[in-house]
């Protein structure tokens, strides 16, 4: 047979050899291209771009507040690719303080309150238009509820936004659905006034105007928030300006009746509408100022909150005659344990979310070898007694905490 390809190939002409001999070197260079190809996109893949990588994974990790994976991912990149820019802004997380870490990415709140405001308008819509039977707000539950989940996730599947972002929006709605609400009623929308004689009165408001300037309001903050939102919005600065409304409008309430007593409703809670307004300016101004994390706000909140039940128990306790004091009391605790716990907190509270959170409330508090003077808060409690008969019996009273100590 090889006598038979040798004879084959003397027959060949040279055009024949030649053409056979250019195939042969194609198929050669293309086999060993096709095994160099592995090595080549190897090399292709360099240590920044494998840096990168890993630093996009570390920074998901971190806004998930996931901080000790993503430390450990930080670190690795420093030490694998120390000359990569991926490796200066590993670098940069490592050594920033708490406070200004990424923020954490909200995958849940604005979800929560896309699915209860979509029902809330599946109730307020209907009831805004009169509607009278049961099938048009089964309707609207219908479709209400989710279609402000779909909704909601769809807004962050398009802008993935971080917690006081989300926070903005959330509390804008809720807030806007309340101003609406009280500004209804405030300047008598829907009031209808009969005059007879010399004699004139009003109706009563209509509910449904009620509604729709609450949903006009609600939607309104909506915007409000979505516009904040297209900037960067720290949770902390958020909780503050949440936190600043709420106590504006009870401190605002409270002080109205302490003024007047004898004051119609209308008063107080104009007067609980602008110091809403004036207490979510001020909680965002001040938490912006001085850099201040969701973990100490939500410290003093609790504060105000504390003081202000220990307030209601010294208005079981002694039971004054006074309406004014009924009301002073509990307004001058809760200022007090508000007081108290934005000093206590101060430089206390670490920015990071999970770090442990310590609230000086003791007398004497002995922490980190040190001891430190407080203010004590006043604290409801139960105080047991004994009766005429020798029954033991409990009664409320306040308490304080004269020491504490952590080791």
């Amino acid at each position: 047979m090889y006598a038979y390809m040798v004879g084959s190939l003397s027959r060949m002409r040279p055009s024949m050899i030649l053409s056979l001999r250019s195939v042969l070197l194609r198929v050669t260079l293309f086999v060993v291209a096709g095994s160099a190809t592995p090595a080549m996109l190897a090399g292709q893949v360099t240590a920044a771009d494998s840096a990168g990588v890993l630093l996009d994974t570390a920074t998901r990790f971190e806004q998930d507040g996931r901080w000790e994976i993503a430390e450990a991912l930080y670190i690795d990149i420093t030490e694998r690719y120390g000359g990569t820019p991926a490796a200066v802004t590993a670098r940069g997380r490592l050594s920033a303080a708490p406070r200004d870490r990424l923020e954490r990415i909200s995958r849940v709140e604005l979800q929560v309150f896309g699915t209860l405001y979509g029902s809330w308008l599946g109730i307020a819509v209907p009831a805004a238009f009169g509607a009278e039977g049961p099938e048009a707000y089964g309707a609207g539950l219908l479709i209400g509820g989710p279609g402000g989940l779909f909704g909601s996730r769809a807004m962050q599947r398009a802008r993935p936004m971080s917690e006081g972002q989300a926070r903005a929006i959330s509390w804008g709605g809720i807030w806007g659905t309340w101003q609406g609400g009280g500004w209804s009623e405030v300047l008598g929308f829907g009031t209808d006034e009969i005059c007879e004689a010399d004699f004139c009165y009003d109706t009563g408001e209509s509910s449904e105007e009620i509604f729709a300037s609450m949903i006009v309001g609600g939607l309104a903050g909506i915007v409000t928030g979505a516009l904040i939102a297209r900037n960067p919005v720290r949770s902390g600065v958020s909780s503050g300006a949440q936190g600043g409304s709420i106590w504006g409008t009870i401190y605002g309430a409270l002080g109205a009746v302490l003024v007047d007593p004898d004051a119609d409703g209308n008063g107080a809670l104009t007067t609980a509408l602008i110091a809403g307004n004036v207490g979510l300016l001020a909680g965002g101004a001040l938490a912006a100022k001085y850099d201040m994390s969701r973990s100490r706000i939500r410290v003093i909140n609790l504060g105000a909150l504390a003081g202000g039940v220990a307030g209601l128990g010294l208005d079981l306790l002694f039971q004054p005659d006074s309406d004014r004091t009924l009301v002073a009391i509990p307004l001058l605790t809760s200022l007090i344990g508000l007081g108290i716990a934005v000093n206590s907190t101060r430089g206390s509270v670490r920015g990071s979310e999970g770090l442990e959170e310590d609230f000086g409330a003791a007398l004497l508090d002995y922490r980190d070898g040190g001891l430190r003077v407080s203010v004590p808060m006043l604290m409801p409690t139960l105080l047991p007694f004994e009766d005429g008969a020798g029954d033991r019996k409990w009664r409320p009273g306040v308490s304080l905490e004269l020491f504490r100590a952590k080791f």
